[in-house]
């Protein structure tokens, strides 16, 4: 077994766009299907929620003929929700340097016409930020969603939340959140556990690797103290939410630890589902979320109380 801070091992292990040849045609459509979201859904763009200068997020009600239902989801702290739809927060990847909110809006069609509300923040980009900070500013998101979901027709006492690789990351790193001082910070009060659980598809919760893959290490500039703090491996399990964790089963072997050791940290559950997904890897996984077939877009679902 390679040590787990051989750079070269750790290089092959994370670098996903060197693992996957046609990545780009993923980007590519991605890209294409989210012009497409946008210039036909009813959407709201670029709207603010926070000081920093990528913090803005995309709104995208619920079809008015689609009928909301609370059930598993819950929702803040567990509460049978109110007349709105519930609302799924999705948060993109790219190694919290990359990609953009734009590129996802392709996630929200199967889910608003099912009778949720989607929200796509962006966020601010490593290197300019951190990882830490860039957790704190979706902090921000969530907060915002909280007090003006209802705005845009959803509920708020229904959050859910989903995220893809980074993206993964900062779903778990959310549960965990100490949502007092947040209230705190952002002047106006919330739940104590504002969110019903979360999604984490390819999510990392050990940063420890990361801080020695060369492919990273100028844009990310982690510390061990920046892995102790932004490792959701090493928290305590959250209270009053679930995770869903799950994986592309042709993904790297880091990949597949990652989505184990999350459960294996927390235990089943705070992690009732921990799954792997046969025939998809890094890219070809966000399909399963999309298609509104897909076990991705079902579990999903079942945290926004529709299954």
């Amino acid at each position: 077994m390679r040590p787990r801070n051989d750079p070269a091992w750790l290089e092959a292990q994370y670098n996903n766009r060197a693992r996957v040849a046609d990545h780009a045609r993923f980007f590519a459509g991605w890209a294409e299907a989210s012009a497409l979201v946008r210039s036909k859904a009813r959407c709201v763009l670029d709207v603010r929620y926070g000081q920093g200068p990528k913090a803005t997020l995309d709104v995208f009600p619920a079809h008015a003929g689609a009928v909301p239902a609370s059930g598993e989801g819950g929702g803040a702290g567990g509460g049978s929700g109110g007349s709105g739809a519930p609302i799924l927060i999705f948060i993109h990847g790219g190694y919290w340097r990359s990609l953009d909110k734009s590129d996802f809006s392709f996630v929200a069609p199967s889910f608003t016409a099912d009778g949720a509300m989607v929200v796509v923040p962006n966020h601010d980009l490593c290197p300019a930020v951190g990882v830490q900070d860039i957790a704190r500013q979706l902090t921000e998101a969530v907060a915002w969603t909280v007090r003006h979901g209802a705005e845009h027709g959803g509920d708020p006492q229904r959050i859910a939340l989903a995220g893809h690789s980074a993206g993964g990351h900062l779903v778990a790193m959310l549960l965990s959140c100490r949502w007092k001082e947040v209230a705190d910070a952002v002047g106006f009060e919330l739940p104590a556990q504002p969110l019903a659980g979360g999604l984490a598809i390819s999510g990392l919760y050990d940063l420890e690797p990361l801080r020695h893959a060369p492919f990273l290490q100028a844009d990310l500039k982690l510390t061990p103290l920046d892995v102790a703090r932004c490792s959701p491996a090493f928290f305590p399990r959250p209270k009053g939410c679930k995770l869903y964790a799950a994986v592309g089963l042709d993904e790297s072997e880091e990949f597949l630890r990652q989505n184990t050791l999350i459960r294996d940290v927390w235990g089943p559950t705070a992690v009732p589902v921990c799954e792997t997904l046969p025939g998809l890897h890094h890219f070809s996984v966000l399909e399963s979320l999309a298609d509104p077939q897909g076990r991705l877009h079902e579990l999903a679902l079942r945290l926004l109380g529709l299954r």
